[in-house]
Parts: structure tokens; sequence; C-alpha cells
């Protein structure tokens, strides 16, 4: 492959692709661990219920002009209602207690969306259409590719410099850190914490309805994909470091590569290879390539 240039330049696109739209799901994820502290196991369940979403609600907007971006930013507003309701009158009780009790609440949640999917929607194989006018592929040069992709690629780009900017540059986004350094001396301040909770939880679901709703063209609905995925995103956060939005873009772009060329060149290893770039990051830096050591760690 390395002397074939288009071949070669086709994978890197492929894996870039692929990372961008895992980094979209699992920057929600970020958001919700670095600023809850929860271990959201059910993450990868929303995420399969924005790509079901969509699925629905593309068939409902048939005809209509932009009917595919209207169905995925209502994938998101509906997992963003969702997320709404469960953090309202459940998992709010659990701030502040033991881990073992967000992970049997996240986990009994993956099981109830699993049952919920296959009542509503059954258990063939779904899949989505291509929006019209990127169902075909762009001449960049040295090789034509897939549209569709390379829109995917643009809109990870888009969605990693509206968090930046919102994080960094915005007094909602210094609020969103402060919760996550200091939550204590912030209610101290007259600052609403479990507001903040609350709008953290439902954007980063609405992210991962988002990026269910981006992948539905490109790849098959069915139950049980929130498994894989959701096991792709803690890899990320974990190499990317817990809470480091910059880590989690750097973790999916290297997953997304990894797992393009692992492809390629080993497909037998390829899932091998994804741990073991995990191992190697975590004895290179236990606390991930851009995360912080805990305190007394």
């Amino acid at each position: 492959m390395f002397d074939n240039p288009m071949l070669l330049f086709i994978q890197f696109m492929n894996g870039l692709s692929l990372g961008l739209n895992l980094f979209i799901i699992a920057a929600g994820l970020t958001l919700i661990l670095g600023v809850l502290g929860v271990l959201n196991f059910a993450h990868g369940a929303f995420y399969m219920i924005g790509g079901y979403a969509s699925y629905t609600l593309v068939n409902w907007l048939s005809g209509v002009p932009g009917g595919f971006w209207f169905a995925a930013l209502g994938a998101a507003g509906l997992l963003a209602l969702g997320a709404w309701g469960i953090e309202r009158l459940m998992l709010r009780r659990l701030y502040g207690r033991d881990h073992v009790y967000q992970l049997l609440f996240t986990f009994a949640l993956v099981l109830i969306i699993g049952d919920v999917v296959k009542v509503v929607w059954g258990s063939s194989i779904l899949s989505v259409s291509f929006p019209p006018g990127l169902d075909g592929a762009v001449n960049l040069g040295i090789a034509w590719y897939p549209s569709y992709r390379l829109l995917l690629c643009a809109i990870g780009v888009a969605v990693a410099a509206g968090l930046w900017f919102f994080v960094n540059r915005t007094r909602a986004g210094r609020l969103v850190r402060a919760a996550k350094q200091d939550r204590e001396m912030l209610q101290a301040l007259g600052i609403n914490v479990g507001r903040i909770y609350m709008l953290v939880f439902v954007a980063g679901s609405a992210l991962a309805g988002f990026g269910g709703a981006l992948a539905a063209p490109a790849i098959a609905l069915a139950p049980g994909m929130d498994a894989e995925i959701i096991v792709e995103c803690f890899i990320i956060v974990i190499i990317g470091g817990l809470g480091s939005l910059g880590g989690a873009f750097l973790g999916a772009i290297m997953l997304g590569l990894l797992t393009a060329f692992g492809i390629s060149l080993f497909p037998d290893f390829e899932i091998v290879m994804v741990y073991l770039m995990m191992v190697l990051v975590l004895l290179i830096r236990p606390w991930g390539l851009l995360g912080k050591p805990q305190a007394g760690g």
C-alpha cells in the first residue's frame, strides 16, 4: 500500500473521516465525564437512538429539501429532550454518590434502550440513504473520494472548533470549567451548579445523537450497535485524558487512522492494535495524552 500514493491517501482520508465522526460522539462523553464525573455507559445507546431516530425522521421528511439535515438535528433534539428528563428525574440524585451507583444506573439505561429499540424498530438491519447530492465522489486531484465522508470531516472540524470556542472564549464555558474544578466554590458564589450539570448532560447526549444521525448513512443500523461505539469512545477518552476535549480530538484521530490502516495492513489484528495503542499511551502517560495527573496520584 505504501508504494501506492492514491491508496495511501484514500486510507488516510477514511481514517480522518472515521476519527472526526468518533470525536463528535466521544466529545459528549468527555464533557459528561469531565464535568459531572459520571461514567455514562448509556452514551453508546444514545448514539444508537440518534441513528434510529434519523432513520424515522428521514422517512417522514422524504421529499422535503434538506430533510436529512432536519432529521439529524431532530435526532439531536430528541436526545437532548430525553437526556433532560433522565437528568432531572434520576441522574441528579446520584451526583456525589459512589461511582458504582452511576455505573449501575447507566448500564440499566443501556438494557432499557436496547429493548426499546427492538420494540420500536425491530431487529432487522436498517439503512439511511445518503443526503441528495452527497451520494457521489469528489475529485481531489490525487483520487476521487466520497463527498459525504468529506462533509463528515468538515462537520467534525467545525464541532471541534465550536466546542473549543465555547469552552475557552465564552462566560458559559468558563462556568463549565469552574464547575469541573471546584463545584463547592461555584455554589458559594451563587452559581446554579445543578443547572450547569443538567446543560452539560443534555449537550453531551445531543452530541451522541447527532453523531449517530451523521453516521447512519455510512453504517448499518442494528440492535447492539451501541456496544462497539461505547468501547471506542472510552478508548478515545482514556487515550486523550479524562475530561480533555483536545485529548479526545487527538485520540479520535489516532483511533480512526489506526483503524483505517490496520484494516488494510493487518486485518486480523486491527482490533488488537487499538488496544495496544491504548496500553502504550497509558504506559508512557497514565493520565492520557493531554490529561493531567490526579492530585495525590
